[in-house]
């Protein structure tokens, strides 16, 4: 047997889910940091949420981690309207705030925590209805992974250098190239 999965055997859900949620915090903060505040207005289609609501979701969704593992259930009500942040510092605050908060969450989770089930309604409907491992992996980092990915290009199609996520960026392949030839 590989010595990953005798590892993986003995880790409890949340040494496995922390790595990753950390990972994907640190990338999610670097791009955050660059978004432009004279630019929360700015919308590249009429059916697109503006630049400043993006990066506000974006910014928001770190602490679905913590609320994910401390409620059972959370009842949005239909004419729910979403924050809107003023200014770049607001939106790493709310970041910064959600991260920590999640981490502390994850950190307490009991293996027995992570396998109740976590619904969420809307207006009355049942969005999701699931374990909390399964929200953790889908409605709370696949879904920020998806619109971190949307504020990247709503920010190179605002001319912003990109950071990279899983490697360098276009913006950063040149000093990548010149790095790993010497």
């Amino acid at each position: 047997m590989p010595v990953t999965v005798l590892i993986e055997e003995f880790m409890t859900i949340s040494q496995s889910i922390l790595p990753e949620f950390e990972d994907e915090m640190k990338k999610t903060r670097a791009l955050l940091e660059r978004v432009p505040e004279d630019k929360f207005d700015y919308t590249p289609h009429a059916k697109s949420m503006s630049l400043g609501r993006l990066a506000t979701h974006v910014a928001e969704l770190a602490s679905w981690a913590q609320t994910t593992l401390t409620t059972e259930l959370l009842e949005i009500p239909g004419d729910y309207k979403p924050h809107l942040a003023a200014t770049r510092e607001e939106l790493l605050h709310t970041f910064d705030k959600g991260v920590t908060e999640a981490r502390s969450a994850i950190q307490a989770a009991s293996d027995e925590d992570w396998r109740k089930t976590w619904t969420c309604t809307y207006g009355g409907q049942t969005i999701i209805s699931a374990p909390r491992t399964e929200v953790m992996r889908g409605p709370v980092l696949n879904h920020l992974i998806h619109h971190r990915a949307q504020l990247g290009v709503y920010l190179r199609l605002n001319n912003v250098a990109i950071p990279g996520m899983y490697g360098p960026s276009a913006d950063e392949m040149e000093s990548f190239q010149t790095q790993t030839a010497a």
